[in-house]
């Protein structure tokens, strides 16, 4: 049987680059080579798609900043890439903007390749934080209590976004509207540190969401396999090393711990699984997700915090792990997905394109 040549498209323009690398890096290190031939498809930070890249190797996105880029490679147009070479699916592996935001899946689309995860409008959605709340808040699923802000009316009327700000009590969170791996995400104690973390928020988005703090807060995620039928894993608890789960606790000084499965009750297992789901489909989501919870101590309430649409692949993710723990290896993950991905293809070359 002829192996399918799967494009993992890596790197990309956005502050997860370094995240995306090492991801890209454990697909390849696990892909069933009786199955699939692996083509690196790396785009550069200034936006180049190039061809001819090694699999990459770094595991973390800490080894992957200590790397040098030494590799002469091919330039190529971002089609030309996706559909020439024989690829028979595409495995985005691209976090945060121009990837992970329905950008890279809008020009699949258009070029008719199948890909793996969620599609233009879900992978959008899933993107922009304060448009996800806005939908998991119209399907009735709890969330905190939250406030958006743009650059533009902050500069207008700083008084009012403060105003705004301080009902929600702090400490609050301020986040990046559009990004993901914790990246530019601060924490906010009392007025004056509100200025600093926003101003942080905006160097990565023009658009920031501010975040009542959960009291107390566990941090749970769930991860999420299926397309129309889509199932959930277990539960895992992350404890983060830092005061809060930021990019460098992530990503770079390590110590954190990872409990899998979460020290949950029956029913609080059986809830986090039915929101999951929930918001994956709320979402529109397809092919895989993962969904970060808070639960506040005191009062056992749980918020759907965000969902992503293209989770971590690499060593220290969550989204393999929890798989792992329910009983789905990574080789088999990767296999799931990219079956999931022809699935969707094939369903959707059936529909018309013509009334005639």
């Amino acid at each position: 049987m002829n192996r399918l040549r799967v494009g993992v498209i890596y790197g990309g323009r956005s502050g997860e680059h370094e995240v995306s690398v090492a991801s890209a890096a454990s697909i390849f290190k696990h892909l069933d080579r009786g199955r699939y031939e692996a083509v690196p498809i790396r785009i550069e930070k200034d936006g180049r798609w190039t061809l001819g890249a090694k699999a990459p190797q770094a595991l973390s996105a800490a080894e992957v900043l200590g790397q040098a880029q030494t590799e002469a490679l091919q330039t190529v147009e971002p089609t030309a890439a996706v559909t020439g070479g024989g690829i028979d699916v595409v495995f985005p592996v691209l976090h945060g903007p121009y990837g992970e935001d329905g950008t890279v899946q809008g020009l699949l689309e258009l070029a008719n390749v199948p890909y793996v995860g969620a599609g233009v409008l879900g992978s959008a959605v899933g993107m922009d934080k304060a448009v996800m709340k806005t939908l998991l808040a119209a399907h009735g699923l709890p969330i905190v209590r939250h406030e958006v802000v743009l650059q533009r009316d902050w500069e207008r009327d700083r008084a009012a976004i403060a105003a705004r700000v301080a009902a929600l009590g702090y400490p609050v969170f301020v986040k990046p509207a559009n990004l993901g791996s914790s990246v530019g995400i601060s924490k906010a104690k009392f007025d004056a540190e509100l200025a600093d973390a926003l101003a942080l928020a905006r160097q990565f988005d023009r658009k920031a969401v501010i975040e009542a703090a959960v009291p107390e807060a566990r941090e749970i995620e769930c991860a999420v396999l299926g397309n129309d039928a889509p199932e959930a894993s277990v539960p895992g608890e992350i404890i983060p090393s830092r005061e809060f789960y930021d990019y460098e606790a992530k990503y770079l000084h390590g110590g954190s711990t990872e409990v899998i499965p979460a020290p949950l009750t029956d029913g609080q297992v059986q809830e986090i699984q039915r929101l999951s789901i929930a918001a994956f489909r709320a979402l529109e989501c397809a092919g895989m997700a993962r969904v970060d919870f808070l639960l506040a101590r005191p009062t056992e309430t749980i918020y759907v915090n965000e969902l992503n649409t293209i989770p971590g692949f690499t060593v220290n993710s969550m989204y393999p792990k929890m798989w792992e723990a329910t009983g789905v290896s990574y080789p088999a993950l990767l296999d799931r997905l990219i079956t999931l991905a022809l699935e969707r293809h094939a369903e959707k070359q059936r529909l018309r394109t013509s009334i005639a």
